[in-house]
């Protein structure tokens, strides 16, 4: 079996020189498209091809998670929050790590990679889809006993959906994300020598914010500052826009406390990367580079301020939506440059199952990412959907489904179809997205929003859901 997979691995197929045989499958939670200390992510994308414009299909980790693992949309997989499982909707789905059990590659996960509650759920299977894997592992270190140190400026809220934080003793060894490093690296060790689907999933920078000590000294305080905003930038926003659980401007929180928040965010991106270095380091001294492909990816984007004090997810803004992609495919062309094209998060299944030369389901929503692999400069239209459920609450009597198309240039969202509000940001003038074009459309923004919104319709499948939604689990 090995023999006829290195034989199928090593044709030469477009121009790409040879296909992997492993593929490293390293997700981050919560990582924001924001420069900071990270020499090894640096390292990869430097080695690989990095993906701009990539964006995810709902900005919330559990729905998120499923939508990349199983190739479709959230309105196929029925998942908008934290507490269901796609199986519910699509039993006999088969995931893309379960694809490449089914043809003969080890499968394994350490770590994050389906949802888990964070910080309760770590050391479980979280939301787990055994039929994935052959081997789970589940560590769990230091930061969750540790928990009664972190410092919470809003106590009201728990940890998991505050911004609180801290700068933790020990070694990176001691903490959850150290501990799936090793377990990684160790499995590397045991699995190289067969073909391996490792998918190795950290937990930071996940609130609270928990990174060892030396890593919050990398970003000093007096150099960290949050991010500038028009005074008048809400006011041509719609309320469903912002989300339920982030009403109040930072929290209510004065500007040095969301400093902390900010440098302790930071620490833990930092943190998280020399984990990624560790395994990349692995592979490497294991002589496993040449022959595996390595995809880095977060679920979803990641506030930190912006529009005047919007943190964390779960909106339709570009810092949401948008999320880091990096794919490092041995001897390919694109290697060491950026891509501008717009992508999704739902072309990772059919981008690795080409590349594997594995027959991908017929069901999937995506397409292969193959062609910007050769030449990430190339032609490429294929514009990007994001949504967002909100739930009902006082500012909106009912739950509410937003939608985003984000094209190379403009971005066009509808909250309930419009009946709650429309935004038309243009990104070649307005980047930060902060003046809203759908409130007073001229001639030719009008000929945009009636060209987006008819394109919009025809990348979605399914319809929203009928029950109520839960709004604690959003």
């Amino acid at each position: 079996m090995r023999t006829l997979l290195l034989a199928s691995f090593l044709i030469l197929v477009s121009s790409l020189p040879a296909k992997p045989v492993n593929v490293l499958f390293i997700a981050i939670d919560d990582l924001a498209n924001e420069s900071t200390h990270t020499p090894h992510i640096d390292r990869l994308a430097a080695s690989g091809v990095r993906f701009d414009r990539a964006y995810n299909q709902i900005p919330l980790c559990n729905p998120s998670r499923a939508s990349v693992l199983t190739g479709r949309r959230p309105d196929a997989t029925q998942v908008y929050d934290l507490d269901r499982h796609f199986r519910e909707a699509l039993p006999d789905v088969v995931t893309l790590p379960q694809l490449f059990r089914h043809n003969g590659w080890f499968t394994a996960r350490v770590g994050k990679i389906y949802h888990y509650d964070v910080p309760n759920g770590i050391g479980t299977d979280g939301l787990d889809d055994k039929p994935s894997w052959q081997l789970v592992v589940n560590p769990q270190g230091r930061d969750v006993t540790d928990e009664k140190l972190i410092t919470n400026p809003t106590p009201k809220k728990s940890v998991s959906a505050a911004l609180s934080w801290l700068a933790a003793d020990g070694t990176d060894e001691e903490q959850t994300d150290g501990m799936i490093a090793t377990e990684a690296i160790q499995l590397l060790e045991k699995h190289g020598g067969e073909p391996f689907f490792l998918g190795v999933g950290f937990f930071r920078p996940h609130t609270p914010f928990v990174a060892p000590k030396k890593y919050f000294d990398l970003h000093p305080l007096d150099s960290i500052h949050l991010p500038e905003a028009p005074a008048d930038d809400r006011s041509d926003i719609p309320a469903a826009a912002f989300a339920h659980n982030n009403p109040t401007p930072h929290y209510g929180l004065d500007e040095l406390t969301c400093r902390q928040a900010l440098q302790a965010y930071r620490a833990s991106v930092s943190f998280v990367d020399a984990q990624i270095g560790r395994v990349l380091d692995a592979l490497d001294r294991l002589q496993l580079t040449d022959h595996t492909l390595v995809v880095l990816w977060s679920d979803h984007g990641y506030h930190l301020g912006e529009h005047l004090g919007i943190w964390q997810k779960r909106t339709l803004f570009e810092e949401s939506a948008r999320a880091p992609l990096i794919i490092r495919v041995p001897g390919a062309k694109g290697n060491g440059q950026a891509c501008q094209g717009i992508v999704e998060f739902v072309d990772i299944y059919p981008t690795l199952t080409d590349l594997a030369s594995v027959t991908p389901p017929t069901t999937l929503d995506g397409r292969t990412l193959r062609p910007l692999l050769n030449d990430p400069a190339q032609k490429w239209d294929h514009p990007a959907i994001t949504q967002i459920l909100r739930p009902a609450d006082d500012r909106l009597p009912t739950q509410v489904m937003g939608r985003t198309i984000r094209t190379e240039r403009w971005r066009y969202t509808e909250w309930n179809a419009g009946a709650n509000g429309r935004e038309l940001y243009d990104h070649e003038k307005d980047p930060h997205e902060f003046q809203n074009l759908a409130l007073k459309p001229n001639h030719e923004t009008s000929l945009v929003i009636q060209e987006l919104h008819g394109r919009m319709k025809t990348k979605i499948h399914g319809t929203p859901p009928t029950s109520t939604v839960n709004p604690k689990r959003l």
